[in-house]
């Protein structure tokens, strides 16, 4: 079987290994409304960061600019070293996103919407068919690839878009809460499919969540809150006494106490 992930490039040497994603001083208003406050993060490659924040830190909404959604005020964003407003093609190419929204096409079937988003990555279906189904057995869903959409349970869907984002061979994915909305049994899932990934192909991550449960003690920890980065380091580092949800609580508030002041 062939590996998910992509070939390692130029600057991947053993010496010089870039950080798979890097933000930089990153801000942005929404009118007067200011939604990120000078972020700064690095995935280093072969890791999974955990983002925690809790709804409206400001999480998809940095998603939003590392993908070009949107254009951030001031900062910078390089993937693998490639800064995204200088050589967009290039980073976006080693990029897999999977979207806190569902965005597979209910009326195709599950193949066809690999294959389709192949073809807008310039892979013709000939190239892309064998990958394709290899990549729906790596996720469990080979005997449902002819089943449409709209027929797969909420858990399905998810591992349906984990494997599209990985048609182009990407480096690094992007996960905007994947598991919202599922069951218990189905977020499990999906949480050891992606540290699968990343054990087993060296992909890199960066997994958003508001769930604690969903954060390894071996992670890389960045907590956003109201915009703002408030922790960052080893999840053993970070959380006191290796409670996390008692640290995450006290930040949060420490933060409040302090802006009311």
């Amino acid at each position: 079987m062939d590996a998910i992930a992509g070939n390692a490039g130029p600057d991947q040497t053993p010496h010089h290994r870039v950080a798979a994603l890097s933000v930089e001083n990153v801000s942005h208003w929404f009118g007067k409304r200011q939604v990120l406050r000078d972020v700064s993060l690095h995935v280093p490659q072969g890791r999974v960061v955990a983002l925690l924040g809790p709804n409206g830190a400001g999480k998809t909404t940095l998603f939003a600019i590392v993908t070009r959604l949107y254009h951030s005020r001031t900062g910078t964003v390089r993937v693998f070293g490639c800064d995204i407003h200088q050589d967009p093609s290039r980073a976006l190419a080693s990029l897999g996103i999977v979207f806190q929204t569902r965005t597979l096409d209910p009326d195709l079937t599950i193949l066809q919407n690999l294959v389709y988003h192949a073809s807008l990555h310039g892979i013709t279906r000939h190239q892309t068919q064998e990958r394709c189904v290899m990549l729906l057995k790596r996720v469990g869903l080979a005997e449902r690839m002819d089943d449409k959409v709209r027929n797969l349970s909420g858990g399905q869907a998810r591992r349906a878009e984990i494997a599209r984002a990985l048609v182009h061979r990407p480096r690094l994915l992007l996960l905007d809460e994947p598991t919202v909305g599922l069951d218990v049994a189905s977020r499990s899932d999906i949480v050891a499919d992606i540290r699968g990934l990343v054990r087993e192909d060296g992909l890199s991550a960066l997994w958003a969540t508001h769930l604690l449960d969903e954060v390894d003690s071996d992670d890389d920890l960045v907590m956003l809150h109201e915009g703002r980065v408030i922790a960052s380091g080893p999840v053993r580092t970070i959380a006191q006494q290796g409670d996390l949800t008692a640290t995450f609580r006290r930040l949060t508030s420490d933060r409040r106490i302090k802006e009311n002041a």
